[in-house]
C-alpha cells in the first residue's frame, strides 16, 4: 500500500540499508561473474572535507552512470575512497591541538604528532563519505580505500623508486610555489589569484660609466616593477630586442641601486615595449618569467628571502658576492626585515637617493595560499621532481589516437596545451602528513633511494666501501649491527605532494602493485567524471602515470563537467553568503529531488544555475510520480503473469507501448552519450506529460468502466508503463523509485539489480545465443520479431491516432490561453474539409477532446467559418469561430502593444551587450542574465507574432 504522501526522509535512509543488506552495490556478485565489467573510480575527496554542490553533482553523474550499467546487466564496480589531503589534514589537526591548549606540532615530535593524525582521521575522517551515502551514491562500499592505505602506501613507494632508477625523478633547485606561513612549497591548484589595487614603482638604474643624475635620463634606465623589496636581488634588466628606445645599451651594464652589483643589460622577447617602461628589471630567485629569462641568458640566481618571508641578507655568500665594500652595513640595516615592511623601507631610501622616478596605482592579480591566506613567494629551493615532459608524451598521444577521448572534446585543446608546455612537476612538500619521501642521506649528502631504509642502508654501505669513505669491516659490521649505523644515514623528512598518490588511484586502488584478480578485471576503468579545474592536477597525472606503469590509458572517457553557481550565475562562496548546502537541501526538498535537478541542467559544456525553487520544481516531479503511482493502485492496475504489452489491442494501450519505447530508446541514447540532460529531460516529459497528463487522463473513462476485456487490459498497461517509467528514473531518482518498485507489486529482487528496458539493437545473451544458431536466412526472416523480443516496439497508427488528440486539445488550449478565454467559456471546433481518417477519428474522441479543451461541440464543414481562428494539427485544419467571442480588434490592439514591448526588451538589451565596456568589465553571470534576458524576449515576441496572425487569418 502506498501511503498518501510522499515524504522522502520516511523513504531514504530506508533504501540505503536496504540496499546494503542486499549488498547490491558489491562488484563481482556471483551472477555477475561472466558479465563484462563497468569501471569508475571516485575523485577522492578529502578526507576533511565535507560535501558540497561539486560533489554532488560529480557523484550524482557517475551514479547515473553506475546504476544505468549494473541495470544493463554489466559487472560494475565503482571504487570509492578519500585522500589524505596532506595541507589540509595536517591544520585541521595543528588548530585542533592549538583549541585544546596542547603542544604543538614541534614540540610533540614527528611521530606523536602522526599518531594525533591517524587518531582524528579513525574518529572524524568519515564525514563526507556518510555524507555520499545520504545522496545514494551507489559505491561498492566494502572496497572503501584512502591514499595512506598499507598497499596504496606501498605503491607510492614502488612508484618514486621505480621512477627514481630510470631517471624521471629528480632533485633540483628551482622556483616553487612557496608559503611563508605553512613553509611548504604548494601546488597551483593551492594558490588563489587575488586582485589587488598595489602599485608600479618606476625606478632609476644608473649606467655603468656616467655620472648619475636623476635630471639626465641618459644616465639611467628606468625599470617598473610591482615588487622593490626583490630588487636586491636583481641580476639584470631586460629590454625587448626591437625597442629602438633601448637597442644602444643592450650589452652594457647597469649598476643596482642602494646595493652597488654591476648586472647586464640583456635583450630578451619577454619584455613588453607597450607595458610600464618597457624595461624590466629580473630577479631570477624570485619570479617564475624572471627564472626562465635567467635560464636563457645563464644569470645568477640570488635569493634574498627565508622561508618566512623575510630579507636574508648576512651570510648570503650570492647576495654579497661582487658587491662593493661598505655594502654589509646596509645588509645588516635590512636583515631579519619582513618583506612588506622592507618594501616601505626600501622604497624610502630609492627616493632619497633620487632613484625613484614616480609611483602609479596599479590594480594587478597576487597569488595567495588559498589555506593560509597569506601571499605566496616564488620561492628558489631544492625539491624533488618528475620529469613530466618525458611521462606526458605517452599521455598525448593516447588522447590525439583516440585511446581516451574527452568529453565535451573541446577540453581536448585544454589538455593538449597544458600538456605540450608542461613544466617540471614539484612533488616534495615540507610537511609531517602525507607519504615520506623514500630517500636517505649519507655523511656527504649524497641521496640513495630505496623501498626499505634497510634496501637504503645496504646501498649507502657499499657506496661508501666503494669510495673508501669506510673500509669493507666497517662496513660488515654496520650492515650486522644497527647499532653502530645509527646516524650514518638519515632519512629525507619531506612527503609526496598529494597529488602523486592521486595520480595512481586507477590502479593501486585495485592492490596494485600485487597482480591481483581485481587489476586484471577492472583495470582500465571506462569512464572518469571530474570538474575542469583538475583536468592539469589530476587528469593528466593518472594518464601518465596509468600509462607508464599499466601501459593502457586508465579509463577511455573522460566527461567533463561545469560548476554549479548560484540562481544568478554567481560563482558560490562563503565571502558572497551564496552557498547552497547540498545536505540542508536534501533535509528540505530529499536526495532525489537534488539529484535531478542537477543532472536535468548539467548541459555539456555549460554551467549549472541552482536555486531552491528549482530543487522544488524537481520534489513537485516525485510528487507527481508518487500520486500517479497511488492513481494506479486505487484503480487496481497490476499485471498479470504473462502480459505482454506488444498484444495489447487498443490503441491508446498501443500508443503508450510505443511512446514508452521511444523514450526508452531517447534515454538511454543520451546516457550512453554523457548527454545526462538530455536523458533526464526525456524522461520528465514522458512521465509528466505522456504518462500523467496525457496516457492516464485518457484512461481514465476506461477504467470507469464495467469490468471487460478494455478494462484489464488497460489496468495491465498503466501498470506495465509504470514498471518501465520506475525502471528509465531510477538512475536519476534511485530513493523513490526503489520503494514504489517495492510497494506497487510483490516482486523478487530490487529495482537496482533490475533489467534496464532494451532498445532496439540490444538482446539479451539468450536471444543473441539463439541468433548465433540459427542460419542466416532465418535471421533476416524475423528481424521484427526479434526487435519485439528486445524490448522495441511502434505502431505509427496508434501514435498518428492518439498524437493527433494530443496535439489538437493542446493547440486548442495554446489559443484559449493566447486570447485570454476564461475556462468557463465553451467554444466551438470545426474541422475544415477534413480527411477520411479525420472524419472517422475525430468522433471516437469527440467526448475527450471536448471535455479536455473546454468545447462546446466539434461540427464538420468543407472551409473556415469567418471570424474562426485556424490551427493546423499534423496537416488537418481546425478551427475555433471566436466571433461573439472576443473583441477581435482588442485582442489586436493588445497583442500590438505586447509586441511593442517585446521589442523595446531586445533593443535594450543589445544596446548593453553591444557595448564593448559593459561586456568586458560586467560580471560575467551579469552578462549571461542579459542574454537569457534576450533569449526570453525573442521568443516571447515569436509566439505574440504567431497568436496575431492567427487573429488576422480570422478576419
Amino acid at each position: 500500500m502506498i501511503e498518501k504522501n510522499y515524504q522522502p526522509a520516511d523513504i531514504e535512509g530506508r533504501m540505503s540499508r536496504l540496499w546494503e543488506e542486499a549488498g547490491a552495490f558489491k562488484a563481482g556478485r556471483p551472477e555477475r561473474r561472466d558479465a563484462q565489467p563497468f569501471t569508475i573510480v571516485i575523485p577522492p575527496p578529502n578526507v576533511t572535507g565535507s560535501l558540497h554542490m561539486g560533489h554532488a553533482l560529480n557523484n550524482t553523474l557517475q551514479d547515473i552512470l553506475c546504476r544505468f550499467e549494473r541495470m544493463r546487466g554489466r559487472d560494475v564496480l565503482w571504487q570509492p575512497g578519500t585522500d589524505h589531503a596532506g595541507i589540509a589534514t595536517q591544520m585541521v589537526v595543528e588548530r585542533q591541538l592549538t583549541e585544546r591548549q596542547e603542544p604543538g606540532r614541534r614540540a610533540m615530535g614527528r611521530t606523536k604528532f602522526l599518531e594525533r593524525v591517524w587518531q582524528w582521521k579513525a574518529e572524524s575522517g568519515g564525514v563526507i563519505v556518510n555524507q555520499l551515502k545520504r545522496l545514494g551514491a551507489s559505491c561498492d562500499w566494502s572496497r572503501e580505500r584512502f591514499t595512506m592505505d598499507e598497499g596504496l602506501s606501498r605503491a607510492v613507494v614502488k612508484v618514486f623508486v621505480e621512477l627514481h632508477r630510470q631517471g624521471l625523478i629528480y632533485k633540483d633547485k628551482r622556483l616553487v610555489n612557496w608559503d611563508p606561513k605553512l613553509l611548504t612549497a604548494i601546488s597551483d591548484l593551492e594558490v588563489q589569484q587575488v586582485e589587488v589595487r598595489g602599485s608600479l614603482w618606476y625606478l632609476r638604474y644608473p649606467i655603468e660609466g656616467k655620472t648619475f643624475s636623476p635630471d639626465d635620463p641618459a644616465t639611467f634606465i628606468v625599470v617598473a616593477t610591482t615588487r622593490p623589496e626583490t630588487m636586491l636581488g636583481d641580476t639584470a634588466v631586460a629590454v625587448h630586442p626591437d625597442d629602438d628606445r633601448y637597442t644602444h645599451l643592450i650589452g652594457k651594464h647597469v649598476i643596482l641601486p642602494l646595493v652597488g652589483r654591476r648586472i647586464p643589460i640583456v635583450a630578451d622577447e619577454y619584455s613588453d615595449p607597450e607595458r610600464g617602461s618597457g624595461a624590466v628589471k629580473v630577479t631570477p630567485a624570485h619570479d617564475f618569467n624572471d627564472f626562465e629569462i635567467g635560464k636563457r641568458h645563464a644569470l645568477p640566481q640570488i635569493s634574498v628571502l627565508d622561508q618566512e618571508g623575510r630579507l636574508a641578507l648576512v651570510g648570503n655568500e650570492d647576495y654579497l658576492r661582487g658587491l662593493p665594500e661598505g655594502s654589509t652595513q646596509f645588509a645588516e640595516e635590512m636583515h631579519s626585515v619582513d618583506r612588506f615592511a622592507a618594501r616601505k623601507r626600501i622604497v624610502a631610501r630609492l627616493e632619497d637617493f633620487g632613484f625613484l622616478e614616480k609611483i602609479e596605482p596599479n590594480t594587478h592579480m597576487v597569488p595567495h595560499g588559498d589555506r593560509s591566506g597569506v601571499v605566496i613567494e616564488p620561492f628558489l629551493t631544492d625539491q624533488w621532481y618528475v620529469d613530466a615532459k618525458t611521462l606526458a608524451q605517452p599521455a598525448i598521444a593516447a588522447v590525439r589516437s583516440g585511446a581516451a577521448t574527452f568529453v565535451p572534446k573541446n577540453w581536448e585543446k585544454t589538455y593538449f596545451e597544458w600538456m605540450e608546455n608542461i613544466q617540471p612537476w614539484c612533488i616534495s612538500r615540507q610537511l609531517w602528513w602525507g607519504h615520506q619521501i623514500p630517500a636517505w642521506y649519507g655523511p656527504d649528502g649524497k641521496a640513495f633511494v630505496a623501498e626499505s631504509e634497510d634496501e637504503a642502508v645496504g646501498n649507502a654501505l657499499g657506496y661508501y666501501v666503494e669510495q673508501e669513505v669506510i673500509t669493507p669491516e666497517q662496513g660488515r659490521e654496520m650492515a650486522l649491527d644497527p647499532s653502530k649505523r645509527e646516524g650514518f644515514i638519515t632519512r629525507d623528512e619531506d612527503v609526496l605532494d598529494t597529488w602523486f598518490s592521486s595520480a595512481l588511484w586507477p590502479f593501486s586502488t585495485l592492490g596494485w602493485p600485487d597482480e591481483t584478480p581485481e587489476v586484471k578485471r577492472y583495470y582500465p576503468t571506462n569512464a572518469l567524471v571530474t570538474g575542469f579545474d583538475i583536468i592539469f592536477f589530476w587528469v593528466a597525472r593518472m594518464m601518465m602515470m596509468g600509462l607508464h606503469f599499466m601501459k593502457e590509458a586508465p579509463f577511455s572517457t573522460i566527461y567533463i563537467h561545469r560548476l554549479v553557481r548560484d540562481e544568478k550565475g554567481a560563482k558560490m562562496s562563503k565571502s558572497k553568503g551564496n552557498v547552497i548546502d547540498p545536505l540542508g537541501v536534501i533535509d528540505d526538498y530529499g536526495a532525489d529531488a537534488l539529484r535531478f535537478a542537477l543532472t536535468r541542467e548539467a548541459a555539456q559544456g555549460h554551467d549549472i544555475r541552482l536555486s531552491p525553487h528549482l530543487v522544488e520544481t524537481n520534489r513537485n516531479f516525485a510528487t507527481k510520480l508518487w500520486n500517479a503511482c497511488r492513481f494506479a493502485e486505487m484503480n487496481g492496475c497490476v499485471q498479470p503473469a504473462g502480459f505482454d504489452p506488444h498484444q495489447a489491442k487498443q490503441t491508446l494501450n498501443r500508443w503508450i507501448a510505443h511512446e514508452t519505447s521511444r523514450a526508452t530508446r531517447e534515454v538511454t541514447e543520451a546516457v550512453e552519450t554523457y548527454r545526462f540532460n538530455d536523458a533526464a529531460n526525456a524522461t520528465y516529459r514522458f512521465v509528466w506529460n505522456v504518462y500523467c497528463d496525457w496516457y492516464l487522463e485518457l484512461a481514465k473513462p476506461v477504467l470507469l468502466e464495467e469490468e471487460g476485456a478494455a478494462k484489464a487490459e488497460t489496468r495491465a498497461m498503466v501498470a506495465w508503463a509504470r514498471d518501465q517509467i520506475l525502471k528509465l528514473l531510477h538512475p536519476f531518482m534511485p530513493f523513490i523509485t526503489e520503494e514504489l518498485w517495492a510497494v506497487t507489486a510483490k516482486r523478487e529482487g530490487l529495482l537496482a539489480l533490475a533489467a534496464w528496458p532494451r532498445k532496439a539493437g540490444t538482446l539479451t545473451p539468450e536471444q543473441l545465443a539463439a541468433i548465433s544458431t540459427t542460419s542466416p536466412s532465418d535471421a533476416l526472416i524475423s528481424p521484427v520479431i526479434i526487435a519485439l523480443d528486445a524490448g522495441e516496439f511502434s505502431d505509427p497508427d496508434a501514435e498518428a491516432e492518439i498524437g493527433w488528440v494530443v496535439d489538437l486539445v493542446t493547440s486548442i488550449r495554446s489559443v484559449r490561453a493566447e486570447m485570454s478565454i476564461p475556462p468557463a467559456t465553451l467554444t466551438p471546433l470545426v474541422l475544415a474539409n477534413a480527411s477520411e481518417e479525420i472524419t472517422e477519428r475525430a468522433p471516437r474522441w469527440s467526448d475527450v477532446i471536448k471535455r479536455m479543451a473546454r468545447l462546446s461541440d466539434i461540427s464538420f464543414a468543407d472551409r473556415t467559418p469567418e471570424g474562426a481562428v485556424q490551427l493546423l494539427v499534423r496537416g488537418e485544419v481546425a478551427a475555433l469561430p471566436l466571433k461573439g467571442v472576443i473583441d477581435l480588434s482588442a485582442e489586436r490592439t493588445r497583442l500590438d502593444k505586447e509586441i511593442a514591448k517585446a521589442e523595446a526588451d531586445i533593443k535594450r538589451v543589445d544596446a548593453k551587450l553591444s557595448n564593448e565596456k559593459f561586456v568586458a568589465n560586467a560580471p560575467e553571470e551579469i552578462v549571461e542574465e542579459e542574454k537569457e534576458k534576450r533569449e526570453a524576449a525573442v521568443e516571447r515576441r515569436a509566439k505574440i507574432v504567431e497568436a496575431l496572425q492567427r487573429l488576422k487569418n480570422a478576419s
